[in-house]
């Protein structure tokens, strides 16, 4: 037996630590019989109740096993373990030079968040519902915020949904899962492209058979969904994300035709429509449909802030049976603190009245980098496009340089951009450039935007 140092840390840890060690390194053998309680106790004198404690601790592991009036034995382990697989070694990221304007990020301006009404309403939130919040939510949503949420639908989007039909989900990608699931990976599904890369790479992950669908300047192309195969068609028709296309009437009324034929559906993300600056909000398909088979999508994380991880989908009448059944073993992700305070954000008026401010405040951000850009001295060789609505627009340069090259002398003034073919889903080799820039202005202050140009100007004339 070895003789321990127990002087360091507490007896409880270093004794039953120091008899483990010796176990797995072999020095003390399988079937070996360990000191009795009071020998090993007089030995470090030491109480024969700690002894006691860390032998019962090295039984409970499965290291030794107790056997009656015989003491205590080291358990039959393996000789040895699996030698360790070298890892390889773990590239450094390279460091990035410093980026003084980011015009790719499309995050909520932070300063704008209504923190003192907030912590108002979580404090009275705390005093009035109690016990409510530390109660099991169903899979769907707390119902308070079910409510409240079908009632802004109504009188916020023009749309009549039950509060029974909204399912509350921490992020569209996880409702995006959750559709997947209720619909079946088995069907073909259809993706704009160009879209959102993050929807693409999640249907990819979950083995999904999809087909990248071409949009026109109405939108997805009328005849595409039926020539393709698409069974299940996801697209963002009141406000596209990156063209910033408005999907017209006839053309909407197209794809419900095409829907109503077979056992189709279509996921209308309604990406930041909200932010409409040129009249009002465009109504959601979701409003024309009479096959009841089209889904709602839509999130607080544009409205309110990114961390607001609440999202929310309105299944059709049809699916909700179909949704219980195989999915309402779910627990709903969402904190049940944070979707009464949501509720009542939205039962007292807070929501519309601070949409509204946010409309006023990203139409003037929006008008200061337009007028910054139409004032710059490259003006003459860009054309600002979709404008109306939403947190970003395109711009759409004349230059005879490719995109790569434009992007590495914008890189190298500290301007990060995004261009329109970065979010095809289809990338082909031979595709021209299309010297399209897609600039996100919620997070950019024009400050920065002024700076950025001067930059690039002078990098330009060295």
């Amino acid at each position: 037996m070895h003789t321990y140092d127990l002087s360091g840390g507490k007896l409880c840890d270093t004794l039953p630590a120091a008899l483990r060690a010796d176990i797995l390194s072999g020095a003390i053998a399988p079937g070996e019989k360990l000191p009795s309680k009071r020998r090993l106790a007089e030995q470090y004198g030491i109480s024969i109740n700690t002894v006691q404690n860390a032998y019962e601790q090295l039984i409970a592991e499965g290291y030794i096993e107790s056997r009656e009036r015989s003491g205590y034995f080291v358990s039959d382990l393996p000789a040895s373990l699996p030698s360790p697989v070298a890892s390889p070694a773990v590239e450094e990221e390279q460091k990035a030079p410093p980026v003084l304007l980011d015009l790719v990020t499309n995050a909520p301006d932070g300063s704008r968040f209504p923190f003192s009404l907030w912590s108002r309403l979580m404090r009275r939130v705390l005093t009035e519902e109690g016990e409510a919040l530390l109660a099991p939510l169903p899979a769907a949503g707390a119902p308070v915020l079910q409510s409240a949420i079908a009632e802004y639908l109504r009188h916020g989007r023009g749309i009549a949904v039950e509060p029974c039909q909204v399912v509350i989900g921490a992020g569209t990608e996880y409702l995006y899962h959750l559709l997947l699931q209720l619909l079946g990976r088995e069907r073909v599904y259809g993706l704009e492209d160009p879209g959102h890369s993050k929807i693409a790479r999640i249907y990819a992950l979950n083995g999904v058979r999809f087909r990248p669908v071409p949009l026109d300047e109405g939108g997805v192309c009328a005849d595409a969904p039926e020539r393709l195969g698409i069974e299940v068609l996801h697209i963002s028709p009141n406000h596209h994300f990156p063209t910033g296309l408005v999907t017209p009437a006839t053309r909407r009324r197209a794809l419900l035709q095409w829907m109503g034929q077979g056992d189709r559906y279509i996921i209308e993300d309604d990406y930041d429509s909200e932010f409409r600056f040129t009249g009002r909000p465009i109504p959601p398909l979701y409003g024309m449909d009479t096959a009841d088979r089209v889904i709602y999508v839509n999130t607080f994380s544009k409205t309110i802030a990114p961390s607001m991880r609440i999202s929310y989908m309105v299944l059709p009448k049809p699916l909700l049976a179909r949704y219980r059944q195989l999915l309402g073993f779910y627990a709903c992700p969402v904190p049940a603190f944070e979707q009464y305070t949501l509720a009542a954000f939205l039962n007292e008026g807070h929501f519309e009245r601070h949409l509204h401010r946010m409309r006023s405040f990203y139409r003037a951000r929006r008008d200061a980098v337009i007028s910054l850009l139409q004032n710059a001295p490259f003006a003459d060789r860009i054309r600002i496009r979709e404008a109306d609505a939403g947190l970003h627009f395109l711009v759409e340069i004349k230059t005879d340089k490719g995109d790569a090259a434009l992007r590495e002398m914008l890189a190298k003034s500290g301007i990060r951009v995004a261009f329109l073919d970065d979010y095809r889903i289809e990338k082909r080799a031979d595709a021209p450039d299309t010297h399209t820039v897609v600039l996100n202005y919620s997070g950019v202050e024009p400050r920065r935007l002024a700076d950025g140009i001067a930059r690039l100007c002078e990098a330009r004339h060295s």
